[in-house]
């Protein structure tokens, strides 16, 4: 914990000459005896328990400490906003997200751990959000009103799937509207390439789910990582899905060759590809996580939601203690009141 100004932290040593006019007080007091003839009055004067006429000089001793610390201004280390802070959300929609080894399905568990994401991150935060299969395509541009990407949300779930996954493209383009969203950029994708911009060191973030291997695009996977690098901007990596995961579809009824009137169904493997994901999370200076079930997911969309868009800094905490001196305060005048000694 730091303090504002340090130097107002003199003020506690009010706190020393209030226990020493206390104590002087109290041996004054001792100086002068009162003689009582009745020894049933006195037994009702004194207090049985003699450890409670200290607890409310304590508790008023506590709060004047407490406001003496807040008039230094406190202040502890934290994670703060930090500002023109842009993340750009890549999430991948192939066909292979409609397997349900993840509950209720993968392209469901992503959608619901983004929500939590979009919940955790700072409100000024600007968010965009790109859908990828075979082509990456907008679905949100970076902005700072987060509705936007809860309503684009909604629609990956029940737009149509598609094939194919471009990796590489995808980091493409999310570095390219990073760089829109910091006003770093020309709009052209060679310029990413060719002459990253440095301003983006530090502001933009990228946060990229998949559940699969490259199998289109015309960058691979580690070309868009090298582009991300050369911009400065950490790739945070989530590889969704089992290694034991399937895709089930049908053939239409007699469609395909198939014998059968009422079609017929198919399963095809859908595993992973954590190793290319960890590899541009390594190669960008991001993190990688794995994400066999939902419960991992929405644990990691929470944990990246808090630290992503921020920076370390100082968070004032003055208001605490203010409220712990006036809690000290009140709690000191009631039990002086409840337990100061009384006539009968």
């Amino acid at each position: 914990m730091s303090f504002e100004h340090p130097l107002l932290l003199l003020a506690l040593l009010v706190v020393p000459a209030a226990v020493a006019l206390y104590v002087l007080s109290e041996r004054r007091r001792m100086r002068y005896a009162i003689r009582f003839t009745n020894v049933d009055v006195l037994a009702g004067v004194v207090p049985r328990r003699l450890w409670r006429q200290y607890v409310p000089p304590a508790l008023f001793l506590l709060a004047l400490t407490a406001l003496c610390l807040g008039l230094a201004r406190p202040q502890h280390e934290t994670l703060v906003p930090k500002d023109r802070a842009t993340v750009i959300l890549v999430v991948d929609v192939s066909r292979s997200m409609e397997a349900k080894d993840v509950k209720p399905s993968r392209i469901g568990a992503a959608t619901e751990a983004v929500r939590v994401f979009l919940d955790k991150v700072p409100k000024r935060l600007q968010i965009g959000l790109i859908a990828f299969a075979g082509d990456p395509a907008v679905a949100a541009p970076p902005t700072t009103d987060h509705r936007l990407v809860r309503d684009a949300l909604d629609t990956l779930e029940w737009q149509p799937s598609f094939g194919g996954t471009a990796i590489g493209d995808a980091l493409a383009a999310a570095v390219k509207l990073g760089e829109q969203a910091v006003g770093s950029s020309n709009g052209n994708l060679a310029s990413a390439v060719t002459a990253p911009s440095k301003p983006t060191r530090g502001l933009v973030s990228i946060l990229f789910l998949s559940d699969g291997a490259q199998t289109r695009g015309t960058l691979l996977p580690l070309d868009g990582a090298n582009i991300a690098k050369a911009a400065g901007i950490p790739v945070y990596t989530v590889a969704l899905g089992t290694p034991n995961g399937v895709l089930r579809f049908a053939y239409p009824p007699g469609g395909f060759g198939g014998p059968s009137p009422f079609g017929t169904a198919r399963s095809v493997p859908v595993p992973p590809d954590p190793a290319t994901l960890r590899a541009i999370a390594n190669r960008t200076g991001g993190q990688f996580t794995e994400a066999r079930d939902a419960k991992t997911l929405r644990t990691a969309y929470s944990k990246l939601g808090s630290r992503l868009g921020r920076k370390p800094g100082e968070s004032e905490v003055t208001y605490g203690f203010l409220a712990a001196a006036a809690g000290l305060l009140i709690a000191a005048g009631v039990l002086s009141a409840a337990w100061s000694p009384r006539l009968p």
